[in-house]
């Protein structure tokens, strides 16, 4: 806020989310030569987002309007009107408040100041409000990078998860096959030769060590841009992307219950992620 004369100038930003920088900028009347410097001001430190700047003036001076009377009008609508009841033999009367809700007859003059004259207390509010708009979202980023960071715990425990877990898939699906192959025999042992090339051909098709290791490595790049000091919030977009990508394909590749269940917990949890991540910058 910036105060000269008796006249506040306030400024007001708000912003919310967006994946580019688009803006909305009310000044003044008469001050749309300052819009381009106004967003010069802001844009030096915020890159991302839909900005909402609102410029007012206060103090008694701005609220104070003059009102003037277009004395010609007057008399010339005043003296129209007695012509056309004459002329055209109307009843009627055309009284003061016929003139004064005339817009040609009461003209309002509003105080309108020189937008060069208050350039530089307006770059100064600008500057206050970008701050202060800065230093909550440094707050709000630093709730949200907690909050990100919990949840990449969780997914590094449903790795895991499933990283103990997909040794036993291969062991369980030869003696599930064992068993079906036993029982078409009637009882005879099946041939080790033919349930090891079945369980090879299971085994990969459903190896996950790839995606895991991939997944793994997701995770620590997630983390590490957390705690970067410059905006990253389209590489965590990407990250996440990246992350579902694997996600997706361990759930088409397992073929175990189990790891089904985890890749839904993964899911869930990526979803918060991309969530929270388009408000970061």
């Amino acid at each position: 806020m910036s105060e000269a004369g008796g006249i506040r100038l306030v400024a007001e930003i708000r912003s919310v989310n967006h994946r580019f920088l688009e803006w909305a900028i009310r000044l003044p009347s008469g001050w749309a030569s300052l819009e381009d410097r106004v967003k010069k001001t802001v844009a030096s430190v915020v890159r991302r987002g839909r900005i909402d700047v609102t410029v007012l003036l206060e103090g008694k001076e701005v609220a104070e309007k003059k009102l003037t009377v277009n004395w010609e009008a007057a008399r010339s609508l005043a003296d129209a009107a007695g012509r056309l009841q004459e002329q055209l033999g109307v009843e009627g009367t055309f009284s003061l408040s016929d003139l004064l809700h005339h817009p040609e007859v009461i003209q309002v003059e509003e105080t309108k100041l020189d937008p060069e004259e208050w350039e530089a207390p307006l770059i100064q509010a600008v500057e206050e409000a970008t701050h202060a708009l800065l230093e909550m979202r440094q707050r709000e980023g630093a709730a949200l990078a907690e909050d990100l960071s919990n949840r990449i715990k969780l997914l590094r425990g449903y790795v895991k998860g499933m990283a103990q877990r997909s040794p036993h898939v291969v062991a369980e699906y030869r003696s599930r096959l064992e068993e079906k192959i036993r029982d078409v025999l009637d009882g005879t042992d099946p041939d080790p030769d033919r349930l090891l090339t079945e369980a090879a051909v299971f085994a990969d098709k459903s190896d996950i060590q790839e995606e895991l290791t991939r997944m793994s490595s997701h995770l620590d790049q997630f983390s590490s841009a957390l705690t970067r000091q410059e905006p990253v919030g389209r590489r965590l977009d990407f990250l996440i992307q990246e992350m579902n990508r694997e996600i997706n394909t361990i759930g088409s590749k397992a073929n175990d219950a189990r790891i089904a269940e985890l890749v839904v917990d993964c899911k869930s949890e990526l979803e918060k992620m991309r969530e929270q991540v388009q408000n970061i910058e």
